[in-house]
């Protein structure tokens, strides 16, 4: 089965000959992964083909995040397609006290517009305490900064914008689409969401967010699970992964046939999985969830790792480290993590009982 590699070799045209299309978005939202600390200035505007060159030259292949970057970063920078875009107004940011991580970069495309594409969460604890932040709080720091960078680039370049993201980059892309200025919104032409959260009710009943919805599309795999979580009201495709499980957030095993993606059906297990954590986050309030969540990276967080990563490559040394934690935990807090696994585990066998699902 083919997979966006296989779409650069069948695919590659000139963007100004054949038109933009869902899996272009999928690769642009990718680029925002991309290593591209210290190797775009400020203001600057580059073609990708010369950001690889600088990314070759000074040996930067252990900033990869995923090591499919690494073999999709030279096809890129050496297609007819992408090569020559020009890329900009790079940022990445990483504020451990206010739990936000932040990445994005804008794409200067031949049809006189840009793609702003939000980064999801990568391999950061910070990152992905933020993502869990999403299950209780009406608003994360990275959304506002969303918000603020779409803004900036709109007002620097006057054209029509296609924003989108993977992962929490997604939910970024629709919030920032959301709420930036009305005169802004206007210019959008599309927002793309690759398998990322929804959102609470307060913003899906918004008088801003129903202004776009109909210009947001949502792209999930056939289990998804992060693309499930809360609420969604716009368009979803649902696509083939040849991964399962929560290894289908992984968008290099996202399938495709010419230029869309191969659809597919949500199965039953995705199904399952929506309503339990669905049932969930309404059983356990928010101060609960906010509470389970502090402590769990408390733990993680004493370990001294940055990255999960870190954690995984001395496993048995940070276990342990995570165990003594965890009794030299307060009683209260040990109660706090007992009684939200336990609800979520009670949740999860009720629907059970309640459906077809075979696991």
């Amino acid at each position: 089965m083919a997979n966006i590699f296989d779409y650069m070799k069948w695919r590659d045209i000139d963007l100004r000959k054949v038109e933009f299309n869902e899996i272009d978005n999928l690769i642009l939202a990718r680029l925002s992964y991309f290593p591209f600390d210290g190797l775009i200035q400020d203001g600057e505007e580059i073609a990708l083909y010369e950001v690889y060159e600088r990314y070759y030259r000074l040996g930067r292949e252990g900033r990869i995040l995923q090591e499919e970057d690494k073999q999709l970063f030279p096809v890129l920078a050496n297609s007819i397609r992408f090569g020559e875009l020009k890329i900009t107004n790079y940022i990445n940011k990483i504020d451990p006290i206010q739990e936000k991580q932040f990445s994005a970069v804008t794409i200067i495309m031949p049809d006189n517009t840009i793609y702003v594409a939000y980064r999801g969460t990568d391999n950061t604890i910070v990152g992905w305490k933020e993502d869990f932040n999403m299950s209780f709080s009406e608003l994360v720091a990275s959304q506002i900064d969303a918000v603020r960078y779409l803004e900036k680039v709109a007002k620097k370049y006057k054209k029509k914008i296609r924003v989108g993201g993977h992962s929490k980059g997604g939910n970024l892309a629709i919030y920032a689409a959301t709420f930036c200025n009305p005169k802004i919104q206007k210019r959008i032409i599309n927002v793309y969401n690759n398998d990322g959260p929804g959102f609470c009710n307060k913003v899906i009943t918004s008088a801003e967010y129903k202004n776009i919805v109909h210009k947001v599309h949502t792209y999930i795999p056939q289990t998804s699970i992060i693309g499930r979580l809360l609420n969604h009201e716009e368009e979803t495709t649902i696509l083939k992964s040849t991964q399962s499980g929560i290894m289908q957030h992984n968008l290099y095993s996202w399938q495709v046939l010419g230029d869309s993606f191969v659809r597919d059906e949500l199965t039953s297990s995705s199904e399952f999985i929506d309503k339990t954590v669905t049932n969930w986050l309404s059983e356990v309030s928010p101060e609960q969830r906010s509470e389970f969540f502090d402590i769990l990276f408390e733990i993680l967080n004493a370990t001294g790792a940055k990255t999960l990563n870190e954690i995984s490559s001395k496993w048995f040394s940070n276990a342990k480290t995570m165990l003594k934690t965890y009794k030299n935990l307060e009683q209260e807090s040990k109660e706090i993590m007992t009684k939200t696994l336990h609800a979520f585990l009670k949740i999860g066998m009720r629907q059970v009982g309640q459906s077809r699902f075979v696991s």
